[in-house]
């Protein structure tokens, strides 16, 4: 198994310990939750069930007194009910003979449907009987982020802090993305790999459909813009399976993606016409906890002017490239000279940093340093300007991130240098901030050494993003 080292260490701690368990892993859909607890565990399952979508309370039944059959070969009655089922895991379970005994239920969910009292049923289950079983760790898992928020993290009933753990599974990180291909044997650069995050994100399930001997850019284009690639409807199914009435949910992520610094809730209202109430907070609540989206804070300004900003790359790239688009097999192959990739190259780089920002504090040496991280847009209606990344320092010190996605050293020119000391003046004049400010830049292989290269205080290439 590649990465998930933190993951894998939990687990195992949770294995041994003597106690009952309850533990929830959750992350968006695509990211390898099932596959963590499958591989890691192996065989090891005392019982391992999967929900499925879209059926009947019948159906569910019917597939859970199935697998319950498959694990143990003696005579069960058919469960009439989710009482009647988990009575018969109670069953199962105390007839197994391992040291340990774990029970994984995935998409969990899907089990849960209308009318059904599964949930009534599971904590029955785990209250009455199961939290007494001293070597049982039950194992819940599902993509619907908000459901397990709902029903069992935030249970103000039955199950009110009765998970012992959470797990929540994040896209790879550039290192681990280096480290899977790798374990593929695909061998792309750094300034590879990086265009290939652009795309796709750290999501497992894309990265692993990526093949061997073809470039980034062919594999690109046979995943996305071949009508038989395997992500060319991705980005519908992807948030229908998440989310219930799942079109207000693409809505605000395509208001989002139009404004590169993100949008207020204010804004989004007025894009989408959408009140400013509980509705559209469930919506933001399910999208930031699934990962599609991060509220963050423009420097000096209050909780309630928070910004909201895609940070998805698989959903920024479809929306730029495939949605509505005229779009064919050879087309990406086709856009590798257009102006508006090298703009969208300059955005997902930024964006990249942005992910990995914990990466750029352990190159500044701050990783122990209180830091907000902000962005800042001048108010000044003669003098546009802004910074997309700044990061505030309890040390008296703000870094103002530069980043340049270039083919080469990066040079700084006189215009450029003059553009970068006119922003830094007028963000000291408007901020009236008494901190120190650190022009730092990184750019993909670092800048180039000309006259006006000590202008940076801090400048990093892009390997740093991959520590």
């Amino acid at each position: 198994m590649v990465g998930r080292k933190n993951e894998r260490d939990l687990l195992n701690s949770i294995v041994r310990e003597s106690s009952p368990s309850l533990v929830a892993i959750y992350g968006r859909r695509r990211v390898g939750k099932t596959y963590l607890i499958r591989e890691h565990f192996k065989n090891q399952f005392t019982f391992y069930h999967t929900g499925i979508a879209n059926v009947s309370l019948e159906i569910q039944l019917d597939n859970f007194y199935n697998n319950l059959k498959n694990h143990y070969k003696f005579k069960l009655k058919n469960p009439e009910n989710w009482f009647e089922a988990f009575e018969l895991l109670q069953i199962v379970i105390s007839k197994s003979k391992a040291k340990k005994r774990i029970v994984f239920i995935d998409e969990m969910p899907w089990m849960d449907t209308p009318r059904s009292n599964f949930i009534q049923a599971f904590e029955y289950f785990w209250n009455a009987w199961a939290s007494r079983q001293n070597h049982l760790t039950v194992i819940v898992c599902g993509s619907a982020t908000m459901y397990l928020e709902n029903k069992l993290f935030s249970n103000t009933k039955g199950l009110h802090n009765r998970v012992s753990h959470k797990i929540k599974l994040s896209p790879f990180t550039l290192s681990e993305v280096k480290e899977f291909l790798e374990f593929k044997k695909i061998n792309y650069t750094p300034y590879q790999i990086l265009k290939m995050y652009m795309c796709v994100g750290g999501i497992p399930y894309y990265l692993n459909a990526f093949k061997r001997g073809w470039s980034v850019e062919q594999n690109v284009d046979a995943l996305f813009f071949d009508p038989n690639g395997l992500l060319y409807n991705e980005f519908h199914h992807l948030y229908t399976s998440l989310f219930s009435n799942a079109e207000r949910h693409i809505e605000i992520i395509k208001a989002i993606a139009a404004k590169r610094k993100g949008l207020t809730r204010e804004e989004i209202t007025k894009k989408i016409s959408i009140s400013n109430g509980g509705t559209l907070s469930k919506i933001i609540d399910e999208l930031e906890m699934s990962d599609f989206i991060k509220q963050y804070y423009p420097y000096g300004k209050k909780s309630r002017t928070s910004l909201y900003q895609l940070t998805d790359l698989f959903s920024l790239f479809y929306l730029n490239y495939i949605h509505k688009k005229n779009i064919s097999k050879g087309s990406w192959l086709s856009q590798l000279d257009n102006p508006s990739y090298r703009a969208w190259l300059g955005y997902s780089f930024e964006l990249v940093a942005l992910l990995h920002v914990d990466k750029v504090k352990a190159a500044l040496g701050i990783s122990g340093i209180k830091t907000d991280v902000c962005s800042w847009v001048s108010t000044n209606k003669s003098e546009k300007a802004q910074i997309d990344i700044l990061i505030d320092r309890r040390d008296d010190i703000i870094n103002i991130i530069e980043l340049k996605f270039s083919v080469d050293k990066y040079p700084i020119t006189k215009k450029y240098e003059e553009e970068l000391r006119s922003k830094m003046a007028l963000f000291k004049r408007e901020t009236k901030t008494k901190k120190v400010l650190h022009l730092t830049f990184i750019s993909t292989y670092g800048l180039k050494e000309n006259t006006y290269y000590h202008t940076a205080y801090n400048q990093f290439s892009m390997d740093i993003l991959f520590l």
